[in-house]
């Protein structure tokens, strides 16, 4: 494989994990809740789903694990910001701190270790064409699945009833209650939806991105997540584009400094978040696009009574 091909390929796979739990994010944010614990619950997620994978030799295993410690974390948050009409920015932060510590804690005794990264898969015919072979057909599944999911997610919340009740609850509580809708249920299950995705994500991070555990390993990339959904206008196609140009940046740094290029490691390590800062710069400029695209009810409590 060509340098170009690796770049290419490595972009998707990089973008993977960007895209996972920016799709939970916006799940959950297009219910009126602003979670900000995805840092966190990535980072435990990818803790828990190293330990089982390296304990049972099982991905599947390491994944569902990790799954579940993001669904977990996720109702800490959803119980503390939904139930109990706490700040949700406030909470999310808390949250993510305490996720980023058991992350630490889980992870201490297995500082360093490696495990086998499952087999991507090579499409047939398809995967021997020149350049575009490499880079498209011979992905590892969880990365096609990923993209397949973004369609899903986008199709769900724009033509069905789902996604209207779930875009309704974002937009305006109150009506979406006098309409029948459960508001405080489709906010839980939002937010679970997140937690999950941001639990794949960390799963995917350390058993096969990079098939390690490191504490610290997630760097950021859930603050990238969430601000990929902003970057996109909570619209997934834009978003799915977002983490694909946030996946090139993070792997063009290890191209950078394998090719030795005369560039400060320090400053290609901090290329994902300066190019987060400009976007989201750029686009904060273009207040009528963020006005009619962002959830109006986002951030703010719910307590079931009448009236805003």
């Amino acid at each position: 494989m060509s340098t170009l091909e690796f770049f290419l390929a490595g972009t998707f796979s990089a973008a993977t994990i960007f895209l996972l739990a920016a799709l939970g994010e916006l799940v959950a944010e297009k219910s009126g809740v602003l979670n900000l614990s995805v840092e966190g619950m990535m980072a435990v997620s990818a803790a828990v789903g190293f330990v089982v994978t390296y304990e049972t030799g099982s991905h599947i295993a390491g994944f569902a694990g990790a799954g579940l410690a993001g669904v977990l974390l996720s109702l800490i948050f959803a119980i503390t910001a939904i139930t109990f009409l706490a700040n949700q920015v406030a909470t999310g932060l808390a949250v993510g701190i305490l996720g980023l510590g058991l992350s630490a804690l889980i992870g201490r005794d297995y500082e360093s270790l490696t495990i086998a990264s499952s087999a991507g898969i090579n499409i047939p015919v398809l995967s021997e064409i020149p350049l575009i072979g490499a880079v498209l057909f011979q992905q590892h599944p969880v990365v096609y699945l990923t993209f397949l999911l973004a369609l899903i997610i986008g199709f769900t919340l724009k033509h069905t009833r789902l996604g209207l009740a779930i875009r309704s609850t974002g937009e305006n509580p109150h009506a979406a209650q006098a309409l029948g809708f459960p508001v405080f249920l489709i906010r839980y299950c939002c937010v679970a939806f997140g937690g999950l995705l941001a639990g794949f994500a960390g799963a995917y991070a350390s058993t096969i991105y990079t098939p390690l555990w490191a504490d610290g390993m997630i760097a950021g990339r859930g603050w990238i997540a969430v601000a990929l959904v902003v970057f996109g206008t909570w619209k997934t196609g834009r978003i799915a584009f977002g983490a694909l140009l946030f996946g090139m940046v993070s792997l063009g740094e290890l191209i950078a400094q394998s090719m030795g290029a005369g560039i400060p490691s320090q400053l290609l390590s901090s290329l994902p978040y300066i190019v987060t800062i400009i976007v989201l710069a750029v686009i904060s400029t273009d207040r009528a696009r963020m006005r009619l695209h962002s959830p109006f009810s986002l951030g703010e409590t719910f307590d079931g009574t009448e009236g805003r």
